[in-house]
């Protein structure tokens, strides 16, 4: 009997595809199931080491869509999730707004009702856990302040309101049904597998094909880099440890 049969949504992309990874190898008696609609940004090519592991799953999902959502749930007798499946990029927010309301809201909505309907109250050994975005706390101030788990949301844009949406309905999945759940914020990731559209990744093309180096603004703004293999070990430790309902 394998112990778990976890869910990993949006397992193609960037920060998935690591923890799918790490997953599938450091826990061979694991089932590890990767959900990913195979958008832009998912790429199977970054999981060709592991795909034919015997407790790897791939299926191809939106998570808008409940029915089948439910039926993966019900074929793999999913336990756990861990929610990475999200829409990130902040530019291609403010131009379709529509789009991440309905992947980011809609999409963890989705997920939670199916989790909740399978798991019909019975959450023993049960955990819903959704990775988030430090954007939701706004923008820090140049006092040397930093964001806590306890800073005010103030989203300033469709991306990082859509996240901070997403992040309320988990919290209120646990209030209202006692689903267990975890909620963590993490700050800008980069590495290996991270599609172009991002600032490193970006730059680093832009540099060797000799073009302009795009700054946002004036160039004034700080930004905080996690090491995306540091944040898949560090979402390993929160899953298996982490306090239910925290943040």
């Amino acid at each position: 009997m394998q112990k778990k049969s976890i869910l990993i949504t949006g397992g193609a992309g960037f920060i998935g595809s690591h923890v799918v990874r790490l997953f599938t190898k450091k826990y061979p008696d694991y089932k590890i199931v990767n959900l990913d609609k195979l958008t832009y940004a998912g790429n199977l090519e970054n999981l060709k080491d592991i795909e034919n592991l015997p407790n790897y799953a791939f299926e191809k999902c939106d998570i808008c869509d409940a029915e089948k959502v439910a039926k993966i749930f019900e074929n793999h007798n999913i336990d756990s999730v861990i929610h990475l499946a999200a829409e990130s990029h902040v530019d291609r927010s403010i131009e379709d707004p529509l789009c991440f309301a309905r992947t980011n809201v809609l999409g963890t909505l989705t997920l939670l009702n199916a989790a909740k309907n399978f798991w019909k109250g019975d959450f023993n050994g049960r955990l819903f856990y959704h990775i988030s975005t430090d954007e939701v706390y706004g923008s820090l101030n140049n006092d040397g302040s930093f964001f806590t788990e306890t800073t005010r949301y103030t989203p300033h844009s469709p991306y990082s309101a859509s996240k901070a949406s997403s992040d309320h309905f988990v919290r209120a999945f646990h209030d209202t049904y006692g689903m267990p759940t975890i909620v963590t914020n993490c700050s800008n990731n980069y590495g290996p597998y991270q599609f172009p559209e991002k600032l490193i990744p970006l730059f680093i093309n832009n540099i060797r094909k000799s073009k302009p180096l795009p700054v946002y603004g004036k160039g004034e703004n700080i930004r905080d880099w996690l090491f995306v293999e540091d944040h898949a070990r560090a979402i390993d430790m929160i899953f298996h440890n982490g306090k239910i309902a925290e943040t």
